[in-house]
């Protein structure tokens, strides 16, 4: 489906918190829906923090792991997920010539991390039920939008009924990707050159692994 973007004023959000909120007002109409946010670690879980809040929502995360370009980790070929999920670039992977045998290792190695992760930040809880449910993944931005469309599979995966997106700020590429796997995405901001979605934050501290935990602690219960 085609991306929405919201009018606002331009220029950098305070912090993930803020950025929560300012999205929170664009994601209002799924109040009545009882949808469940989903997070994704580290710095989406705290913009999805601040939008479970103000829909009175539940919260949860999903684990998913960029598959870094050989070279330059922040290049997305693919990205994996929960459950045996893998999305692929194919394109990039043509692009940079990549084999099949060397995807699959970096793709085996990213899912021994997400189990990694899993054990971590759920240390004394399990999964939150989406299925037969209407799913908002939300992160603090969206720069290749991998790591989000391998979230979108997750939960379709496990069975959601509807999965929207919401972020702040995201590459007009990356929503449009994400637009045609997402029932909708509601994105802020879609500058015409992003710059890193750091540079739309004027706080990008790093979230650590325990401000994660902490957060789904303090989620309240279904």
């Amino acid at each position: 489906m085609a991306p929405e973007t919201a009018e606002r004023r331009r220029g950098p959000f305070r912090d993930r918190t803020g950025a929560g909120s300012v999205l929170a007002e664009h994601l209002a109409a799924y109040r009545e829906r009882d949808p469940i946010v989903i997070g994704l670690p580290r710095g989406g879980v705290v913009v999805a923090a601040e939008v479970a809040r103000a829909l009175g929502a539940e919260l949860d995360i999903a684990i998913v792991r960029k598959i870094g370009a050989p070279g330059n980790p922040e290049l997305a070929v693919g990205a994996v997920g929960e459950g045996g999920v893998v999305v692929r670039n194919g394109d990039l992977l043509a692009l940079l010539g990549l084999s099949e045998a060397a995807f699959r290792r970096r793709t085996d190695a990213a899912a021994g991390e997400v189990q990694e992760r899993a054990d971590r930040l759920r240390p004394d809880h399990g999964v939150a039920p989406v299925a037969g449910r209407l799913v908002i993944v939300v992160d603090d931005g969206l720069a290749t939008g991998a790591t989000a469309e391998a979230a979108v599979a997750v939960m379709r995966a496990r069975g959601a009924v509807e999965v929207a997106v919401g972020v702040p700020v995201g590459a007009p590429e990356a929503v449009a990707r994400l637009a045609a796997v997402a029932d909708r995405v509601i994105c802020v901001d879609t500058p015409r050159s992003l710059g890193g979605v750091g540079a739309w934050y004027e706080d990008f501290t790093p979230v650590t692994e325990d401000e994660v935990v902490r957060l789904l602690r303090q989620r309240p219960e279904r």
